[in-house]
């Protein structure tokens, strides 16, 4: 994305992304530098290549630089990667580091999906297919799961209330290539605006 400033050390890795339902577009800043401009709801950035350390990270309403809606640190280990994630609902609006594989051996026939659960008013969930075969179960709200080998090819995904058989959330045409890292985000509210919805994005990028 046009949006971020790329620091050129190979040491880690972190994405940014715009998980909460109710805040507006923002600008984030490490150690008082810009590293992302208007980042919109459901929007993430490119992986930043940073040193392992301390950041300190503010996130102001885009375009401005006081009274942040989130101000915090956050520690990136060496040899590491991670989406961070603004969670939550204004007034109460947090960071969420979810880990991913660093420079992943992985088989390259096959393909590899995890589900995130960052939806603040919605239960802990299984995830099933339209057959009944359950992907993972008991994904409460900040968890996510480790990843799933499956085969490359088009998934339906169901989200359910864990042990229920209402489905809350259908995820349709989720193509998942051969030899590709993926995480599902749930994100949005249960029965409010914005609504509950799936964001897949590939990992490990960079």
């Amino acid at each position: 994305m046009n949006n971020t400033k790329q620091n050129m050390s190979q040491n880690s890795y972190i994405r940014l992304f715009h998980a909460s339902p109710n805040a507006p577009s923002v600008d984030v800043y490490a150690n008082g530098n810009m590293i992302a401009n208007g980042l919109s709801y459901k929007q993430l950035t490119n992986y930043l290549s940073v040193p392992s350390g301390n950041y300190n990270i503010e996130i102001f309403p885009e375009g401005q630089k006081n009274n942040p809606v989130l101000s915090g640190q956050v520690n990136i280990p060496a040899n590491s990667a991670f989406t961070a994630a603004a969670i939550s609902e204004l007034p109460d609006i947090s960071m969420l580091l979810i880990q991913e594989i660093y420079k992943p051996r992985l088989n390259k026939d096959k393909s590899y999906v995890r589900f995130v659960h960052l939806s603040p008013n919605a239960p802990a969930v299984d995830i099933t297919l339209p057959n009944g075969t359950k992907l993972f179960q008991d994904v409460a709200y900040k968890e996510h799961t480790d990843y799933l080998e499956v085969d490359p090819g088009n998934y339906t995904l169901q989200v359910k209330p864990t042990g229920g058989n209402q489905t809350v959330l259908t995820v349709p045409d989720l193509n998942l290539e051969r030899g590709k890292i993926y995480s599902v985000y749930a994100v949005g509210l249960v029965g409010q605006e914005p609504s509950l919805e799936a964001v897949m994005v590939t990992d490990s990028t960079y």
